[in-house]
């Protein structure tokens, strides 16, 4: 299958793209693991990428989108991917839509994570990262620490990043209003969406996912 994953910062997107990649055997194409990678393999893409970045400037559609029909292209992609971050606007997904009718293949499904405002606010927000090691995460709700702003694991102060901030994560989500959010209004008149709530535990979203998956490749 071919499965764009839409959602709002904070709907855990990473982690549902994952475990879906892993249940459908194809590849997650993640566009921040593009952008790693095609800047540290030193690429034509990954330089001009960079140069945007260093200057503080969003990097250009068409360099994105390269790096993505580049990915796409590579044999492990040839019986499907799992794009996430990809697209991010309108103009991408149209970019998106010719590069598939090119090469005489079109997406599956667009699989739209559905997490209330306020939900994505306390998720975010809540998150405290240890100053030694910022794969310790806890939640000020879901996953306390046993002493207050102590990392469990290795005693390390807590932390809340300034763009976990509750105004930094508003501002997020008006970008993704603005910017994102009409793709689904794109695909939607394609007849591709399936809207699940995220809300729950991962494995519950997953069983979600894969069976609204289901449903819809038995459609076709």
């Amino acid at each position: 299958m071919r499965i764009v994953l839409v959602g709002p910062p904070g709907a855990g997107k990473g982690t549902q793209a994952a475990y879906l990649a892993k249940n459908l055997s194809i590849p997650h194409i993640s566009t921040g693991d593009l952008f790693r990678a095609n800047i540290s393999q030193g690429t034509e893409l990954g330089r001009r990428a960079k140069s945007y970045m260093d200057a503080g400037d969003l990097v250009p559609d068409e360099v994105t989108i390269g790096m993505a029909k580049d990915r796409m292209e590579q044999a492990d992609a040839e019986n499907g991917f799992l794009l996430d971050g990809f697209p991010r606007n309108v103009s991408q997904a149209e970019a998106l839509d010719q590069m598939l009718k090119s090469e005489g293949m079109k997406l599956d499904a667009v699989l739209d994570l559905e997490v209330p405002e306020e939900e994505v606010v306390k998720r975010i927000a809540g998150r405290r990262i240890c100053r030694n090691d910022s794969s310790h995460v806890f939640h000020v709700t879901y996953s306390q620490p046993k002493q207050e702003g102590v990392c469990d694991t290795c005693g390390g102060e807590l932390y809340q990043r300034a763009d976990d901030s509750e105004d930094t994560v508003r501002n997020r989500l008006d970008v993704y209003h603005t910017q994102t959010e009409p793709i689904i209004d794109h695909y939607r008149a394609q007849g591709l969406v399936v809207t699940i709530s995220a809300l729950g535990a991962v494995t519950d979203v997953t069983e979600r996912a894969m069976e609204a998956l289901r449903r819809l490749k038995g459609e076709q």
